[in-house]
């Protein structure tokens, strides 16, 4: 039976691991972000050596589970003498996993510029710096948006892996509560709850980036 005193008990404590949440899921995005536009240039334009290293590594990483990777940075890189605490684990493990799906949404972007743009920069005589940051990326990003939010919110559903390195975030909270009590319902169905709001809220920060681009496009 559901006990509404019991649920308001612990949410609380619940609300107090959303922090490590939502830091991993932002902080991972970012990472992979960050990793991933290097990957899709490189791809892209880093001749034959470089596109096909970053193709095989991209389908390793995508081939092989995102668990089996943070046991790996985890608990087999401290052997070697490579240590970071849980949290930064579970981050930097976050933004390696989705950095090569990003890197196929920033290359899916770069593909579908027009080549007269690319023409029209070699005709002005500009740098390769500069017709990547003025010309090819401002155009390729804005229909991005939808697809990298996509993959925002499946992050923030992702991170209930990180407790098996000991990351204490929402899920292993309800775990951690109904051990206590033998009282799952509640404390799963309130991070069900809190899972959602999340999400609900990504998805319409995404939708209003994606129509502040339209904006600018018009």
């Amino acid at each position: 039976m559901w006990d509404w005193n019991y649920a308001l008990d612990i949410l609380p404590q619940l609300l107090k691991a959303l922090p490590m949440t939502i830091g991993a899921t932002v902080l991972g995005f970012a990472l992979a972000c960050l990793l991933g536009l290097p990957l899709a240039v490189i791809r892209y334009a880093g001749g034959p050596i470089g596109s096909y290293m970053v193709a095989a590594w991209v389908e390793f990483i995508r081939s092989t589970p995102l668990l089996v990777q943070l046991f790996v940075l985890f608990y087999v890189l401290p052997l070697y003498g490579i240590a970071v605490s849980p949290f930064a684990t579970g981050v930097i493990g976050l933004g390696i996993h989705y950095s090569t799906y990003i890197s196929e949404v920033f290359r899916g972007g770069i593909e579908a510029v027009p080549k007269g743009q690319w023409e029209a920069a070699r005709a002005l005589n500009l740098g390769a710096r500069r017709t990547w940051t003025g010309i090819i990326l401002p155009q390729a990003v804005p229909p991005m948006a939808p697809v990298l939010g996509n993959y925002l919110i499946t992050m923030f559903k992702e991170t209930p892996m990180l407790s098996a390195i000991t990351v204490v975030e929402l899920l292993q909270t309800a775990k951690s509560l109904g051990s206590v009590s033998f009282r799952y319902v509640e404390a799963f169905t309130l991070v069900g709850c809190l899972f959602f709001a999340l999400s609900y809220a990504s998805s319409l920060l995404v939708r209003g980036v994606e129509l502040h681009f339209m904006k600018k496009t018009k």
